[in-house]
Formats: C-alpha cells, structure tokens, sequence
C-alpha cells in the first residue's frame, strides 16, 4: 500500500494529534477514553481523529456504537522512512 507522506506530516503537525497518537502505541481506544486524557470535547477529539484516519495513521473499527482507534504504525514507518530515504547521500 502506498501512503501520502506528504498528507501525513500534514497531519502530524498539530501537537493533540501526536498525543492521541501516542495515547494509540499502547492499545486500541474509543472516542470517549481518548477524551480523558485532554481538555477538550469530544467533537474536538473526533475532528483530530478524522485527520489521523483521512492521513491512513490511524485505523478504525466499529464495535455497537463505539468506534476503536489504533495505530497503523506501517504508515507511519514507510511515510518516515521514505522522507528519510530523500536524504541518503548517493
């Protein structure tokens, strides 16, 4: 699968998404978890979430009425490692 590496540092430019993806390293959240952890409403943390999975950072899965976040940590590699890739000497 190829990524938007570009779409992807769009994404993690903003300091509450690269908490919430720290929050995700350790275990799959819901929306209402992932709250408790920030001062901010829950509208607020569903738009955060929205950016990480539009950038395909983060993974969704539906469980009655909650939706559980994780961490696609391929995207986050591959996009790392081919921004990484643009400097390697020749």
């Amino acid at each position: 699968m190829e990524y938007d590496c570009c779409g992807f540092f769009k994404a993690v430019s903003d300091p509450t998404r690269i908490q919430i993806m720290k929050l995700l390293t350790k275990t799959e959240m819901c929306v209402s978890d992932i709250c408790t952890h920030f001062n901010m409403k829950q509208p607020s943390i569903s738009h955060h979430l929205n950016i990480l999975k539009n950038a395909q950072i983060v993974r969704s899965r539906k469980e009655g009425k909650e939706v559980f976040y994780s961490l696609n940590k391929v995207c986050i590699s591959d996009c790392c490692s081919d921004f990484m890739g643009n400097f390697k000497e020749k």
